[in-house]
Parts: structure tokens; C-alpha cells; sequence
């Protein structure tokens, strides 16, 4: 198999990134790929020695077919260091397979990524494929599409990163003069809108509400898995970009998800199971804002 390659990006989080790499060690195509990790410069003297740390782990990493360890002299940030990465990379090659230092595999990741990027290799209409699936409610077919891009766990080819668009403001001008934003906000269910024109803003500095927002305006699908094939470890407040929650945990594969011929359109089914799923997150943080509430009037009583 003509395996794509793989492009991992490392900051200062040693535990978590030996934890991605050995599950990628254990993906039964990783000693015939490409690995090209690429590690961000220190944002302040406190993490200089946790980056170095890092590094040193990394440049003894084998059991892929090679290994490539970008250092950055400087801190680009996540979304500037992962635009550019990719980027990088994509000139040499036709297709990439991207994870961060959060994202951990079922061994069968690479197999089925692989496999989406040869079968959809000439399909417009997909611009990517996603290795994370949530844990929605009900049953779900094996493989679907759906215009969501997601960012734990995911590939796409040079064709599709072509029609990525840096400028944030264009794009939340676009989707508000297409009167769009509800249906891109998963009909009012995620504040992907809100997200980018926080961005826009200078409060947030994000890559994948652009390129979610880049593949939405032209209408493009990604293919995701039924079941997951990532588990994002990092919703443990130890990253810059993560918060302590575990609605997002999974369960992994633990078996190959085969990639056959379905309709090329969006699964509104899913999209449902999708919408509602994050409907209930708002009432779970509801529910757990209230019983904060309650906690500090019961406080406030006892004193």
C-alpha cells in the first residue's frame, strides 16, 4: 500500500505524547509510513525545560519506516505551526494523515485512514476523512459523511488543503451574507459561528474553525467512522487550548472499519444524532452550573 504520511504535532506534554505515539507504534502500517513530528519552540522560560524533555523522547521514537523531527527556534502556536506543517509536508506529497499530541489511535487508525485516502482519492466532493467519531446516541452505520471537518484524528489531500482559507474575517463575512450560520452551527446546536468570530476577534488563535468554515462554504463532506478511532486524552487542563471534561471519551475500535461504496451526501440521520448530541451537552452544562450555584449558597448558609 502507497501509505500516506504522517505528521504529528508535539508541544511540552511528555506523558501525553508517549502515550499517542506508542498507540501509533501498535498501528499495523506505521513501520511502512512516514513520520514527521513537528515540535514548537518554547513559549516562556517555564517550559523551556518540559519541551526539551519532549524532544529528547521523540528523537528516540522508531517503528515507522522513517522519522523526521522538526525543532521550531521559535513559538509559532498550535494553529500557525500546524498551517504551516501541513503545508510543509503536503508539498512533497499528495495526501497527509495529521494528529496532535492528544490523540490517541486504535491500531486500526492508519488502515482505515489509508484506505479512505485511496478509495475517495479522486472524489471532489470529499475534501477529508476523520479518524474520531462522538459518542452519540443510537446506532451508526459504518462509514458516513458529514459537513463537519472535525480535527482529532484526520487526512486529507493536497486538492483538499488547497481550498483552505486563512482569513477569518472573509469568512464570517461569507457566511453571514449566504444567512448560513445556523445550519453551520450544526442547526443552532455548536457555536462554530461564535468560534470564529472570536477569532476573528484576537480572543482565541484556532486553525480548524477555518478550515471547518474553508470546506463548509464549499460545500464539501468528510468521511467519519462509526465508531472511533481516536480518543482525545487531553481534556485534562493540561494543554493550552483544553478544559477538564469527559463527554468527548470514547470507547476505541477494536476492529477494522472497512471503507465500501455509500452514497456521496451528507447522513442528515447522523446529523440529527449529531445535533442532539450537542444539545445535551448544553444541558449538562447547565446542570453542572447549577449544582455550583447550589454548592456556594450552601456555603454561604453555613457561615
Amino acid at each position: 500500500m502507497n501509505t500516506a504520511p504522517i505528521i504529528l504535532f508535539v508541544y511540552n506534554r511528555l506523558w501525553h505524547t508517549r502515550q499517542v505515539l506508542v498507540a501509533l507504534q501498535n498501528n499495523e502500517l506505521a513501520v511502512e509510513s512516514n513520520l514527521f513530528i513537528y515540535s514548537d519552540g518554547a513559549k516562556s522560560h517555564e517550559s523551556i525545560e518540559s519541551v526539551r524533555e519532549v524532544r529528547e523522547y521523540c528523537r528516540a521514537v522508531t517503528g515507522f519506516n522513517s522519522v523526521t523531527i522538526i525543532e521550531r527556534d521559535k513559538n509559532l502556536g498550535l494553529a500557525q505551526s500546524i498551517i504551516s506543517g501541513i503545508s510543509d509536508v503536503l508539498r512533497d506529497y499528495e495526501r497527509v494523515i495529521i494528529l496532535e499530541d492528544d490523540l490517541v489511535t486504535s491500531p486500526y487508525f492508519l488502515r482505515f485512514m489509508n484506505d479512505a485516502l485511496n478509495y475517495y482519492e479522486n472524489e471532489d466532493r470529499v475534501i477529508s476523512v476523520h479518524g474520531y467519531m462522538y459518542p452519540v446516541h443510537g446506532e451508526l452505520p459504518e462509514t458516513f459523511f458529514i459537513r463537519d471537518t472535525g480535527c482529532w484524528g484526520w487526512a486529507t489531500w493536497r486538492r483538499g488543503w488547497r481550498l483552505f482559507n486563512p482569513d477569518g474575517e472573509w469568512l464570517l463575512k461569507e457566511i453571514y451574507r449566504r444567512r448560513i450560520s445556523y445550519v453551520f452551527d450544526m442547526d443552532g446546536s455548536f457555536g462554530f459561528t461564535k468560534m470564529l468570530n472570536q477569532h476573528v476577534l484576537g480572543l482565541i488563535d484556532t486553525w480548524d474553525i477555518r478550515w471547518q468554515a474553508s470546506a463548509f462554504l464549499e460545500q464539501k463532506l468528510t468521511l467519519f467512522p462509526g465508531i472511533s478511532l481516536v480518543n482525545n486524552i487531553g481534556h485534562d487542563n493540561s494543554g493550552v487550548h483544553s478544559t477538564g471534561t469527559n463527554v468527548f471519551d470514547v470507547k476505541l475500535a477494536d476492529q477494522p472499519v472497512k471503507v465500501t461504496f455509500i452514497p456521496v451526501e451528507e447522513n442528515l440521520t447522523v446529523r440529527k444524532q449529531l445535533r442532539d448530541y450537542f444539545f445535551s451537552l448544553h444541558k449538562l452544562r447547565f446542570v453542572r452550573m447549577a449544582h455550583r450555584v447550589i454548592a456556594a449558597l450552601r456555603s454561604i448558609v453555613r457561615l
